[in-house]
């Protein structure tokens, strides 16, 4: 019986963390938000820009201003931001688009020197294969 009720405890305590509210991009039409987290630890979104056509643009945005914040002498790896209830993100490897804060991320630009591109339009050349080793001399 007291096994029973210990699991059920734990059953109703991860059922409440599910509960938890999720933090969620703001929605606001073709505004771009820049994202960073407060003094308590929680999200707080600065609005960027505003009559934002697209997310792509949104993202073109956040790219100047981590340009600008670098040029003044901030390093930062990682700029979120969210553009119509999405996530933002610009990491070192590119630009990546998600649904929620802790979410998969999904590329849309990867950085190519010091550019951003879209993933594919840059070819690669074929790896080439090693020629067949020789057999062993006897």
């Amino acid at each position: 019986m007291r096994n029973i009720l210990i699991a059920s405890l734990l059953v109703s305590g991860l059922a409440l963390t599910g509960c938890e509210k999720q933090v969620e991009a703001p929605s606001d039409r073709g505004v771009c938000w820049h994202m960073v987290m407060g003094d308590d630890g929680k999200p707080k979104f600065n609005k960027l820009a505003e009559n934002v056509p697209d997310i792509e643009h949104c993202a073109g945005a956040l790219e100047l201003m981590r340009r600008d914040f670098a040029r003044l002498g901030q390093r930062s790896d990682e700029v979120i931001g969210g553009y119509q209830g999405q996530f933002v993100w610009l990491e070192r490897e590119g630009i990546f688009f998600s649904q929620t804060l802790t979410g998969s991320r999904y590329p849309a630009m990867i950085r190519s020197g010091d550019t951003l591109v879209v993933p594919g339009a840059v070819e690669q050349e074929p790896a080439v294969a090693a020629p067949p080793a020789a057999p062993a001399a006897k």
